[in-house]
């Protein structure tokens, strides 16, 4: 069958990019093109920029039919994929030819040579073509994942997309959730676009447990008060939840300590504040203070929650931290940590998924602010991988988390950002993205992302599918209007034409766990949308 060409090659060429005038309309910004090259293959490219222009073009074959003169042109620049070539990608060796024809590239080509590869993480669609995309549950998890956007693009949707499959997978999710908003896990969505994106609204009630580090009465939405091990603390493992950095202060603590231990062999932190308070030093009244605000808090028990009970196969837990002001919650997070951290390293709990919500409030880069989680959390950026402790750092403001945690996310979820230093944050951590492609981030609309991953040869803009379980992240209505009427999801993913039209405001397997089959009937059926798109699901 003869396919009609969208448009010719013409000027200079090169190994990385073309220009081509365009003959259908219909072309658009982000379309993936496949030209014929000389070494007998089809080559990939993507359309990066369209421009209108009434400059001569000097090859008679660079249009389809002769316009008038000083008539206006759309010229498109595209940038060279290239070609999959015994599993590799290659990028041609010599250039296009001016005159070559450019074509619209079909589904097996794009989901081929991007390594678009059948995962088992259903993220949502590849925008345009409709193709599925389906990350690598293992990659995700033993190489970090983060979702990066400013506030209202989705993030937060996003993550509950992930944390679905990773369910699904059988995989163990803690959560750390400073507003209580994944606690909506637990029920089936009510509203979405589901017979688009092939999935049925259900509910993880039976797999997640909400725990609160306050009281139940204060927060009736959890299932079980969460607390710290408050036994026999060290000096230097109190010096870091009270933030001590005096030496004299740090020397009052210690003192105490010793002068307990001479005496019994088990203390809790209430004999630790009456040790404090009968020392002679001046710098006991700021410990003392410290201390008293921690033991108040009754974080700490003798009955601590066990970490095996937080972190089971097929399970997740949530750490709801509604009610917890946010220095407690940074001295709850490096606890908590160290604890998993360890826990992974003798295989006590099983591998996992640590989900980090708002993470710049526990790990800010360097001039922002220091907490007493940022060191743990740096640890287990570097290290979790190889004890299989995968982490997923969630934020609204990049340029606030640290570079060292961001750094070590192989897989970047974004979606839109607009702020200069959240965007030059991005660009310090996506080595070698393109002026194009940030310029792209600053227009994504809500509920569509730029991924980048390893598994894909180049970043790929997502429409992120509907999520299978209510969404907790709607912003409160101030006015009173529709407050009795929300719809789910927060937003649905719109396609690119639809959203240039709106204004928007500024503002190992399962590393070894049995899956754990869904007991609902209606299952996620996104193994067979490759079977729709390709026949027999091989690309």
């Amino acid at each position: 069958m003869l396919i009609d060409s969208i448009g010719t090659i013409f000027g200079e060429t090169g190994f990385a990019d073309f220009r081509f005038v365009v003959s259908d309309p219909a072309t658009k910004q982000g379309e993936y093109l496949k030209i014929w090259h000389e070494t007998d293959d089809w080559t990939l490219a993507q359309v990066v920029a369209i421009t209108r222009s009434n400059e001569d073009v000097t090859i008679d074959s660079a249009l389809d039919k002769r316009d008038e003169a000083g008539a206006d042109r759309v010229i498109a620049k595209a940038m060279v994929i290239g070609s999959r070539q015994n599993r590799v990608l290659r990028i041609p060796k010599t250039p296009f030819s001016p005159g070559d024809k450019v074509f619209r590239a079909d589904p097996e080509l794009i989901a081929s040579t991007l390594g678009l590869r059948r995962g088992n993480v259903y993220l949502g669609f590849l925008e345009g073509p409709q193709i599925p995309v389906q990350l690598d549950a293992d990659t995700l998890v033993q190489k970090h994942v983060s979702i990066l956007a400013r506030t209202g693009s989705g993030k937060s949707y996003t993550a509950g997309v992930i944390m679905e499959e990773l369910l699904d997978q059988g995989i163990p999710l803690l959560i750390i959730d400073p507003h209580g908003e994944y606690t909506s896990l637990r029920e089936p969505a009510r509203d979405g676009d589901f017979e688009r994106f092939d999935v049925s609204p259900f509910g993880y009630a039976d797999r997640l447990t909400v725990y609160t580090p306050v009281d139940l009465v204060l927060n009736p939405g959890a299932d079980n008060v969460f607390r710290l091990n408050g036994r026999n603390l060290k000096a230097g493992d109190l010096s870091k939840i009270l933030g001590i950095q005096s030496g004299t202060q740090m020397g009052v603590v210690y003192e105490a300590i010793q002068k307990i231990r001479a005496e019994a062999n088990s203390y809790t932190i209430d004999d630790i504040v009456v040790e404090v308070g009968n020392s002679s030093s001046n710098a006991k009244w700021s410990v003392l203070s410290a201390l008293e605000s921690v033991r108040d808090a009754e974080i700490f028990s003798e009955n601590p929650t066990p970490i095996q009970d937080l972190v089971q196969p097929g399970r997740g837990s949530i750490i709801d931290m509604k009610g917890v002001v946010p220095d407690m919650q940074a001295m709850i997070v490096a606890r908590l940590c160290e604890e998993l951290f360890e826990a992974r390293k003798i295989n006590v709990v099983p591998p996992m998924m640590l989900v980090l919500e708002e993470a710049h409030n526990y790990c800010p880069e360097k001039g922002f602010a220091k907490t007493v989680s940022t060191d743990i959390l740096r640890t287990i950026a570097s290290e979790g991988r190889k004890f299989g402790l995968g982490m997923m750092v969630i934020s609204q403001r990049p340029a606030r988390i640290d570079k060292n945690v961001l750094s070590q996310c192989n897989t970047q979820i974004i979606l839109k950002v607009t702020n200069p230093n959240d965007l030059q944050a991005i660009r310090k951590g996506l080595e070698g993205i393109s002026v194009e492609a940030e310029a792209e981030i600053k227009r994504l609309p809500p509920g569509v992302a730029m991924v980048v991953s390893g598994d894909i040869e180049r970043p790929i803009i997502v429409e992120i599918r509907v999520r299978k379980s209510r969404h907790g992240g709607e912003s409160v209505s101030v006015t009173g209007r529709g407050v009795s009427e929300v719809r789910e999801p927060l937003f649905t993913p719109v396609r690119r034409a639809e959203s240039e039209k709106m204004e928007e405001p500024e503002a190992p397997g399962v590393f070894g766990a049995e899956r754990k089959e869904q007991t609902a009937p209606e299952k996620n059926k996104s193994g067979s949308l490759f079977a729709k798109v390709f026949g027999s699901g091989k690309v």
